[in-house]
């Protein structure tokens, strides 16, 4: 009787010489799905004639009604190469900029990525994204350049022009992984025709070429040309089917987990590597201690809350014990799942470097799971922040309770969504990265939960920082007057800000010396003997404890830490997010008798002078900017300059190829509600837009007043003595 695929997968987890673990990178509508679809239809697991059709990992209701992959899907699929068998585990993740967090938690579960780039569009913004997201997290990259079938039907292209064309985009995928790549990795991960780690093909029509098929099967791109002048593209899927040769680069060019973990564990990890879970995590070692990594918690009625994420060490089994580094709490692990699109298959255990499902942990995304409290994984750093904001109400009050139990959960599903539930005023207020992003999550609230809901018209979320230091200590005294906390502030320099956003510091609290961790931080332009005081990383700011000889420092340090990030989350100015901050927290004076420097006397106390140091060091609110690249016909060259500038835009590029004019533009995000349907109504119907980067720039002078009022007025601030705002009773 034929072996199943489940029998098979689960035969295959114990080889991890045999695994490969890759996810499908691209821009919107570059072909992933499609491509994926062709995968599956090739290990058997779908109808031939659907693939490319079905879309079968767009398995929710909005996915297939947009026509865009909204959630990362996984499959385990099994592809024969020669003699051997090989289990890949493949995951296909959204192009669309809104949902860049889903790919982001993809790279940190995967060990290889295929990257899609469409050959009539070439490199997008987002295909430099979403390789910028897998090389942060040390992922091998191949090429496949897709929709070959349009140069040659619709372009009409001479196959000297279409290796042109096909030489372009291999340089600039090059060029972005010789700048964005780690030092070691930077020519050693060079994509080329010539050893097979970059593939043409048509993922709609079924077929792709390698250079090693073309000379063992004889087939070159003459005979392609051919087939389609004659219409008889249907002969390639035959000649060239695209499971296999993609498949069998994706074994030929991409590591098993133990090659991988090698060099990412570093990376990911900042544990001892001495140690007996180091060593387990360097070798991927199914015997070892466990560690588990959730990138994607999805909520399933019947089988309840589903943790989906790597196993990078030791041995997952049914019943036993786990403990979540970042909860800090011990739970009992319920079921494993091993993945199959929509469909789940139960096993009983699963070795280190396969990625699977685990129902009974009740975790978040980023979350390292343990058998015992140990060192938690580099936490997953997005790529982007949330800046769009719309309040959220239940249409009847007696729904309250279940929207409050929604959006809880909408956060755990999502962690790219920002859910602040005010118990004071009974807002609650949802942050995403765009306003599809924010629809996208409203409707299923409704649709999926079952909540009726309204929504206000979206806000903006701007962030808060200084741009001088303080002039000198500013001191905060504890409610009993027997404790006194001195702070400075100052800005952050642009090495350490540009080190942190790029995730070369990580984001983390740092318990002891970390050697490695000093180096980088004088690497970034540090003096040597203040980066080994760097106590915490917080959202793009830093705590830094410059305090000696304090009998009782170490423990209320947790308690400081602890007001430093509250700050960070809301400052003074208008309780928004801050950036690009040091605080230097300077001296301290404590009260001998641990009762009295307790949290209520600490927290006040240190909250209360980091605000004021703030307000001391000239805080200024600073507005989200997008970096868009626009799209029309040349005709409407001056409707899209007209439009930037309508929109308080500054026009950086401009540039005409092919009877298109391509605008690159910086505009406020502030400005840009409605832009898709007023840049449809200038171009009619023509123009596309898509996002290159996003900073937060200083808002101009003559608004920051009117956009602070604007801000305290929507949430029921009133202004202190201190001049630092304050919750209206």
């Amino acid at each position: 009787m034929a072996e199943k695929m489940v029998d098979k997968v689960t035969r295959l987890m114990k080889s991890p010489e045999q695994i490969r673990n890759i996810g499908i990178v691209a821009h919107i509508d570059h072909g992933k799905t499609t491509l994926s679809d062709n995968l599956l239809a090739g290990a058997g697991m779908m109808s031939e004639n659907l693939a490319g059709k079905a879309c079968v990992l767009d398995f929710h209701e909005d996915e297939q009604n947009r026509g865009i992959t909204i959630d990362t899907a996984a499959v385990s699929m099994v592809h024969t190469l020669g003699e051997k068998e090989f289990l890949i585990n493949l995951l296909d993740t959204p192009g669309h900029i809104d949902f860049s967090g889903d790919v982001t938690r993809a790279m940190r579960a995967v060990d290889g990525s295929v990257v899609l780039v469409d050959a009539v569009e070439g490199c997008m913004p987002q295909t430099e994204t979403v390789l910028r997201q897998s090389l942060k997290e040390r992922v091998k990259p191949i090429l496949f350049i897709n929709k070959v079938d349009r140069l040659i039907k619709e372009i009409k292209l001479t196959p000297e022009k279409m290796q042109e064309r096909f030489i372009a985009i291999i340089n600039s995928i090059n060029k972005l992984i010789k700048d964005i790549a780690p030092p070691e990795f930077k020519e050693k991960w060079q994509v080329n025709v010539m050893d097979g780690s970059v593939c043409f093909g048509s993922g709609f029509h079924n077929w792709a070429l390698s250079m090693k098929w073309m000379k063992e099967h004889n087939i070159s791109f003459k005979d392609i040309i051919d087939a389609y002048e004659n219409d008889n593209y249907k002969i390639l899927k035959d000649k060239a089917p695209v499971h296999i040769v993609m498949l069998n680069s994706v074994i030929e060019h991409l590591p098993n987990p133990k090659e991988a973990q090698k060099y990412r564990i570093p990376k990911l990890w900042h544990g001892d590597m001495e140690c007996e879970l180091g060593k387990s995590l360097l070798n991927c070692d199914p015997s070892g201690p466990l560690a588990f990594v959730v990138t994607k918690i999805v909520v399933d009625p019947q089988a309840g809350e589903i943790s989906a994420g790597r196993l990078f060490s030791g041995t997952m089994k049914k019943g036993m014990p786990a403990y979540l580094n970042m909860a800090k709490q011990g739970l009992r692990v319920q079921q494993i799942f091993i993945y199959n699109g929509a469909k789940r298959e139960i096993v009983d255990n699963v070795p280190a470097g396969n990625f699977i499902g685990v129902a009974g942990l009740k975790s978040m995304s980023g979350e390292t799971v343990t058998e015992q409290e140990d060192e938690p994984f580099e936490q997953i750093k997005h790529i982007f922040e949330p800046v769009i904001t719309k309040a959220i109400e239940a249409k009847k009050p007696s729904d309250l309770p279940k929207l409050i139990e929604v959006l809880r959960r909408v956060v755990k599903e999502d962690p790219t969504i920002k859910i602040e539930i005010n118990e004071e005023t009974g807002e609650h207020l949802m942050s995403g990265m765009g306003e599809l992003h924010l629809e996208v999550i409203e409707n299923r609230i409704k649709s999926e939960k079952g909540v009726e809901v309204q929504t206000s018209p979206p806000v903006v979320v701007y962030r808060e920082t200084c741009t001088k230091p303080t002039p000198g200590p500013v001191e905060g005294k504890s409610p009993n007057k027997h404790n006194k906390f001195y702070f400075t502030i100052e800005p952050l320099t642009d090495e350490l800000r540009k080190g942190i956003k790029d995730g070369e510091l990580p984001e983390m609290r740092i318990k002891k010396k970390d050697l490695v961790l000093r180096d980088k931080f004088v690497d970034y332009g540090m003096d040597s003997k203040e980066a080994v005081k760097v106590k915490d990383i917080y959202k793009g700011n830093m705590l830094v404890d410059m305090t000696r000889g304090i009998v009782h420092i170490g423990e209320i340090m947790e308690m400081v830490l602890d007001m430093f990030e509250d700050v960070m989350n809301a400052g003074p100015i208008a309780r928004e997010p801050c950036f690009g901050l040091r605080i230097n927290f300077i001296d301290c004076k404590l009260h001998e008798d641990a009762i009295h420097r307790g949290p209520a006397q600490v927290y006040p106390a240190v909250r209360n002078s980091i605000r004021i140091a703030m307000m001391e060091s000239k805080s200024l609110v600073y507005e989200p900017v997008q970096t868009q690249r626009f799209e029309a016909p040349e005709e409407f060259m001056g409707e899209l300059s007209k439009l930037v500038s309508n929109k308080r835009g500054q026009l950086l590029d401009m540039q005409q190829e092919s009877g298109q004019v391509i605008v690159i533009a910086k505009l406020p995000v502030a400005e840009m509600f409605g832009l898709s349907s007023e840049l449809r109504s200038a171009t009619n119907g023509r123009g596309i837009f898509s996002l290159v980067d996003q900073t937060f720039e200083r808002l101009p002078d003559e608004l920051q007043q009117k956009v602070i009022k604007q801000i305290r007025e929507r949430k029921g601030l009133v202004v202190d003595d201190m001049g630092i705002a304050k919750q209206s009773r």
